[in-house]
């Protein structure tokens, strides 16, 4: 009888840790031009203080939850709920996460915003004072922050300036923004256009404003001059510079199966950090679940949200934050 009581006890142990493994609540950020709305996600039944994460998104209008989304019909939109079980995930572990929304991104958006006054500085300043905010929050006493893709940079900045726990750089380029496009960019474009465009790249690396090439449709918007300031803010940075002034402890993780993201990208990371750790996963892609290697498949998965993150990723994490 005893040992039938104990079986029950234990299942339904299970059975609440599987339900009440984490809980949610709505966080914000007042700053002196608009709040900020985030989600906080937290090991259920905490009694005492945890870690926090501050999870950044990466490039473009890319919300809370790792989605993009954008009106139907248009190509470039993301379904893949990767940060929202990340979260799930880290919190089941212990580990708690505060993912929000970047300034003119979901809730987080004003009327009369205007794309010409953003720059890089604002996303990292946002992200100071995210931390700051965490870290007069009782409930929490470790403060790391994980940057996906262009969140890479704006972390490993952030967490320096805010004295973060740790850090770790998921799917992080490994050179400053106009080196990359210049890789990216290079082989799709035909020799007379190339150099007119890296000269563009160049010029606003030196903080110069340029005519928008007119030639390519895609090119014209990337360089359309209301994102100009925001792209001569982003260049500025080197993620080499920034990683070497960060002290510290650094997490590299990238997936052997990222498309948009190179190992050779983290590699560079590591070379600028020897005594960082590097993890690679072998099917990951770039929206942290494993994928085939055809781009055409692998970007199939980006419109999925019923994949689970690729396996270990959030343990990964978790006990480097712990």
């Amino acid at each position: 009888m005893v040992r039938r009581q104990c079986i029950v006890a234990l299942l339904l142990n299970l059975v609440s840790l599987t339900v009440l493994a984490q809980t949610e609540e709505t966080v914000r950020l007042n700053t002196v031009s608009l709040v900020l709305d985030g989600t906080l996600t937290m090991p259920a039944n905490a009694i005492k203080p945890v870690p926090v994460v501050l999870l950044i998104a990466g490039s473009g209008s890319t919300d809370r939850n790792g989605n993009i989304l954008v009106p139907a019909g248009r190509p470039n939109g993301v379904k893949a709920d990767s940060y929202r079980m990340l979260a799930d995930s880290l919190a089941i572990l212990g580990v708690a996460v505060v993912r929000y929304d970047k300034r003119g991104v979901g809730r987080s958006v004003r009327v009369d915003m205007s794309e010409k006054d953003l720059t890089f500085d604002t996303y990292i300043q946002d992200a100071i004072a995210w931390l700051n905010q965490l870290r007069a929050d009782k409930r929490f006493f470790r403060f790391a922050v994980v940057g996906h893709s262009e969140g890479s940079l704006i972390g490993m900045v952030a967490a320096r300036q805010a004295k973060a726990s740790a850090f770790v750089s998921l799917a992080g380029p490994g050179s400053d923004i106009a080196t990359k496009l210049k890789a990216q960019l290079g082989p799709q474009l035909p020799e007379t256009a190339k150099q007119s465009i890296f000269n563009a790249l160049d010029s606003l690396k030196a903080g110069l404003p340029v005519t928008p090439p007119t030639q390519y449709p895609v090119i014209r918007q990337m360089f359309r001059p209301s994102v100009q300031p925001y792209l001569i803010s982003w260049m500025k940075y080197d993620p080499a510079v920034q990683l070497r002034l960060l002290t510290t402890p650094v997490l590299i993780i990238q997936g052997r199966r990222d498309i948009q993201v190179m190992v050779a990208d983290a590699e560079l990371l590591k070379a600028d950090r020897p005594d960082a750790t590097m993890v690679l996963f072998d099917e990951m892609n770039h929206i942290l679940k494993n994928a085939p290697a055809d781009p055409t498949e692998n970007f199939k998965t980006y419109s999925n949200p019923t994949l689970p993150l690729t396996p270990g990723l959030a343990t990964t994490i978790a006990s480097f934050v712990k």
